[in-house]
């Protein structure tokens, strides 16, 4: 398969262009019109690649696209006409794409499993592999049923997560701001003044015009140094894998957000490994596919640790116990699940425990950080205003004397 840009024409005369996956120019030519397009030219991009180059498909369009797949195929609709109804349906000029080449390799005789493996960024191991459990149980609508619970699921946990991050880093930035502004002119204004009245000036006084001056002069490193950091440790994180293990590992210690974010990992690995777990895949093959989709290296290499040990011959809940950073909720769910028989009811559990418990969390955050940046904020106000105030009331002291 490879990547065709191509230029065509709609049934109104109207000139479209985009990228496509396609085997040929023939096969090119057929998938365009599936879409109503003739082709007028062509050339393509490069192979092995998917059809967005650097596009991206939200997680609400594969919502809608599980929505409508889902009762497509309860009332009975064959998967292909349920695909070509939904490709005409899509606003979305690249995900008619992927829809169209969708259809034409099901017609090419390829399950729906298979022609979803061909774009990997946007269905992901775990929806390719509960799509294929569904065709071969032939449960697919209840597959695609616990998929849109899924990714409901998941786009409420990234709503947590934004708030966990997002809202520190924009009262940080205010607080910020505020302090560059006191230091780049208020400070310097009110310095120039006590300093023409010749006054002796105060040690804190002088602190503060020590920290303005290093602003005023050195401002562009003070900006550019963090941000030359953070590039250059986004770097090593991705050519070197041990700088990636060390900052997960820092994330999960951090304080207060440490304890949300592992939450959120874990709930995320949990959801996974009930999916997978229901749908009929064996324990070891959740595991491998779940360590994927953590997005945390330090849990990952638990997880390959616990694969490893179920593969020896040990129990579930053991080789979960023993790599030492699961919570005891998880661990006990486990205990029960391996019980009872009801794994997937168990770590289910799990993830609406820690779905609610992130939740709770997030919330108690913000109402911790508002009065704690507004404290910070207060202290930074009232020491520049005690050092700036201070010798001026001293000297207006002094003349009315």
């Amino acid at each position: 398969m490879a990547i065709f840009k191509y230029k065509g024409i709609d049934p109104k005369g109207k000139k479209v262009q985009g990228r496509i996956v396609a085997a040929n120019v023939a096969d090119l030519e057929m998938r365009l019109d599936h879409m109503n397009l003739e082709l007028i030219t062509c050339r393509e991009v490069s192979s092995n690649r998917s059809v967005f180059g650097g596009g991206k498909i939200t997680r609400q369009e594969l919502i809608n696209f599980c929505v409508h797949m889902e009762q497509m195929t309860r009332v009975g609709v064959p998967i292909l006409e349920a695909l070509k109804d939904l490709r005409d349906s899509v606003d979305d000029g690249r995900f008619r794409e992927i829809l169209s080449a969708l259809v034409s390799s099901i017609e090419g005789g390829k399950t729906l499993s298979q022609a979803m493996e061909e774009f990997p960024r946007v269905f992901d191991e775990v929806f390719t592999n509960l799509i294929r459990a569904g065709e071969q149980s032939g449960e697919l609508g209840t597959v695609l049923k616990d998929l849109i619970e899924s990714l409901k699921w998941q786009d409420e946990l990234a709503a947590q997560t934004k708030k966990v991050l997002m809202y520190p880093a924009f009262v940080s930035l205010v607080v910020v701001g505020v302090l560059f502004f006191l230091m780049l002119y208020l400070v310097p204004q009110m310095v120039a003044f006590i300093q023409s009245m010749g006054e002796e000036i105060p040690l804190h006084t002088e602190v503060l015009i020590f920290i303005s001056n290093i602003f005023v002069d050195y401002w562009y490193l003070i900006l550019s140094l963090p941000l030359a950091g953070v590039i250059l440790l986004g770097y090593l994180m991705r050519v070197m894998p041990g700088v990636r293990y060390i900052v997960d590992a820092i994330k999960l210690r951090l304080w207060v957000i440490g304890p949300i974010l592992r939450k959120i990992t874990l709930g995320r690995f949990a959801n996974c490994f009930a999916l997978l777990y229901s749908s009929g895949m064996t324990v070891l093959s959740c595991i491998k596919i779940s360590e994927g989709i953590t997005g945390n290296r330090v849990i990952a290499r638990a997880l390959g640790d616990v694969r490893q040990q179920i593969a020896d011959g040990h129990a579930i809940s053991e080789s979960f116990e023993s790599a030492g950073i699961f919570p005891p909720l998880v661990l006990r769910m486990f205990k029960v699940g391996e019980s009872t028989g009801g794994l997937d009811e168990a770590l289910l559990n799990i993830s609406y425990f820690y779905n609610r418990d992130v939740r709770d969390s997030v919330d108690k955050l913000q109402a911790m950080i508002e009065p704690a940046m507004t404290v910070v904020l207060g202290l930074i106000l009232g020491w520049v205003m005690i050092s700036v105030l201070g010798p001026i009331y001293d000297i207006i002291s002094r003349m009315s004397l």
